[in-house]
Parts: structure tokens; C-alpha cells; sequence
């Protein structure tokens, strides 16, 4: 079974969008609309994620969209891409075998950044 689309309300649809094309690799859907309103992206596998501007965006507490990365090198250079790009981010830590980091995007939900220890 392959994930077909996740749906995110989000404050902000072009920061949302940039964050997710400039730092993630993600792309705009063929055919489908784009504006401050909303848009569709795909990543490299073809999943889709929905994006809607919302008023307020009140996720559960433990709700996170999570990327792999290869490995904790990845992870590393990925948050200084992400500092660098002007994101506050907290450093990259150790968890339970793996090397992690969480931020608070502009669209009002979390994304988290990590890779297992080889």
C-alpha cells in the first residue's frame, strides 16, 4: 500500500510551500492550482500533500511530519541549510538510537528531521 495524499491546514500556503520545495525537494503538482490559498506538492516518491490556508491551525500536540534522512550527516547538514535559510531551530540531539531535530514551521505544524545510527 503506498500513502496517496496527506491534507494540511496551514496559516501560511506560500511560506508552507517554499519551505517544502527549497528544503524538502518538493514539487508543484501538474495541473493543479497554486495561490495563497492552497496547492498540491509531490515529493520524489509521488506522494501527495495538500495544503490550505486555514484561520487557526490547532494540531495535537504530538502531531509531527517526520523525514528520514540517510544519516546523521544529513541531519546535521540539513539544519544548518534550515538556520542558514533563517528557521530557529534547536540543535540536533540523540533519541533512542537516532539523531533528531524538531522545529515549528510557519504554517503553524511540526516537522521533524532524522536518521538512525548506523
Amino acid at each position: 500500500m503506498k500513502l496517496n495524499h496527506i491534507n494540511l491546514g496551514v496559516t501560511d500556503v506560500p511560506a508552507t510551500v517554499a519551505l517544502f520545495e527549497q528544503h524538502f525537494g518538493f514539487r508543484q503538482a501538474d495541473g493543479m492550482p497554486r495561490n495563497d490559498h492552497m496547492t498540491f506538492l509531490y515529493d520524489d516518491a509521488d506522494s501527495l500533500i495538500s495544503v490550505f490556508k486555514v484561520k487557526d491551525v490547532a494540531y495535537p500536540k504530538v502531531f509531527h511530519i517526520g523525514f528520514m534522512q540517510d544519516t546523521p550527516q544529513q541531519v546535521r547538514d540539513m539544519h544548518r541549510q534550515l538556520v542558514s535559510a533563517g528557521f530557529t531551530i534547536p540543535e540536533p540531539h540523540e533519541n533512542n538510537g537516532r539523531l533528531t531535530f524538531y522545529f515549528d514551521t510557519p504554517g503553524g505544524f511540526v516537522l521533524e528531521v532524522e536518521s538512525f545510527f548506523g
